[in-house]
């Protein structure tokens, strides 16, 4: 046999045998009919079904989490303020008076760490004449009284002071030593009054001395010359008493005069002393408020009386707002409205009597600022702080 044959014969018989096979199985296959219809209907149900298990799950979701509500910002309330601090060992008609209107800026000078701390005192003391016998005048001392006085300022821990420092001190707590003085010698002098009693403390303890000059036109150039020496030398430090000086300035003065004598003081001590005075020592201890105003408007930062209220300290000056009948000679400050311009003084005979009084009241507001510094930090950092600034922090 052909091999062609014997292929022709193989393909037959696969051919049967794939016959058989269908032939077999067409009993055990479901025939399937196909409607589309049908099929579209199924489809979208079951998409349907899905959604709607899917939206049912997504709101038992939601409506489990609980939307959380914001918390109320709190509101602080600023606390009071405390009282000024009053010392019982005072005048009971002499009562302290605040000068700083703006309380933040009061506060931040108040509390600045670099600055002077609370209790920082000062006593200024007038002195006219110092004469080498007793002293038959109230208003003048001892040589030997004159010593004592200021070993007892030493002894109990003051240091003196030049205006220019007290002026910063009282307008921005500058600092300053804990327990200061200025010492404030009235009228002309020729250099012999100041070589022999300031000089030696200004040589044993850098003790400066204020004079208050007269720029009186009368003035002879010897004297001139004199104390234009010690000003160049740095440690008398001039600032001004008038012009005329006979005349005290009062509200009854015309505008030229309180401009001749405040003014005139300023150009002459200009002049001669090459230096522009900032506090004016009233003549005769004479004030009123359009002295002071005048004052003001020229340019005079500090102004002294001779009522002797009491220490002074940062925003806290003794003044009187009524006459005293047992005082008469001393002017009411308060009703003026300018404690800076209007500075008490102390006598000289006071002084060593007044030095544990002045030191009471300084450990005293100690600790009155001490017993409210919480409170007004607090005031600050509520009120203040956002426009003034933080307050620097204490120093490491």
């Amino acid at each position: 046999m052909s091999a062609n044959k014997i292929n022709i014969i193989r393909q037959g018989n696969v051919f049967l045998f794939l016959g058989v096979f269908l032939v077999s199985c067409s009993s055990l296959i479901t025939p399937i009919h196909f409607n589309p219809d049908t099929a579209i209907t199924q489809a979208i149900g079951t998409v349907n079904a899905q959604l709607t298990q899917t939206a049912i799950g997504v709101y038992a979701t939601a409506s489990s989490i609980e939307t959380p509500t914001p918390e109320a910002t709190a509101i602080r309330t600023p606390p009071t303020l405390p009282p000024i601090y009053q010392s019982p060992l005072l005048n009971p008609l002499d009562a302290p008076h605040t000068y700083f209107q703006d309380t933040c800026n009061y506060l931040k000078l108040k509390w600045d760490p670099h600055n002077s701390p609370p209790g920082t005192i000062v006593i200024a003391i007038m002195f006219h004449s110092i004469v080498k016998g007793e002293a038959s005048d109230l208003k003048d001392i001892s040589t030997r009284d004159f010593q004592k006085m200021m070993t007892g300022l030493k002894n109990q821990g003051f240091e003196a002071i030049y205006m220019q420092q007290l002026a910063d001190f009282l307008e921005l707590n500058s600092l300053i030593p804990l327990r200061s003085v200025i010492l404030i010698q009235d009228d002309r002098h020729f250099a012999e009054n100041f070589n022999d009693h300031f000089r030696p403390y200004w040589e044993q303890w850098g003790w400066p001395v204020v004079n208050a000059w007269i720029s009186h036109p009368e003035t002879t150039q010897d004297l001139w010359n004199q104390n234009a020496q010690l000003a160049a030398e740095g440690w008398v430090d001039y600032q001004a008493h008038g012009v005329n000086h006979n005349i005290n300035m009062s509200d009854q003065s015309t505008d030229e005069f309180l401009l001749s004598e405040l003014q005139g003081s300023i150009t002459s001590i200009q002049q001669h002393f090459k230096k522009t005075p900032i506090a004016i020592i009233w003549p005769g201890g004479g004030f009123g408020l359009r002295p002071v105003q005048m004052a003001r408007q020229v340019g005079y930062r500090l102004g002294f009386t001779i009522n002797p209220r009491g220490p002074i300290m940062f925003d806290w000056i003794p003044l009187a707002d009524v006459q005293d009948a047992a005082r008469p000679y001393y002017i009411p400050e308060g009703p003026i409205g300018d404690p800076l311009l209007t500075l008490p003084r102390y006598w000289p005979s006071q002084v060593l009597s007044v030095l544990d009084q002045v030191r009471v009241i300084s450990k005293e507001m100690v600790a009155y600022a001490e017993k409210n510094r919480y409170i007004e930090l607090e005031y600050y950092d509520i009120l203040c702080s956002q426009t003034y600034g933080a307050i620097p922090p204490m120093p490491k």
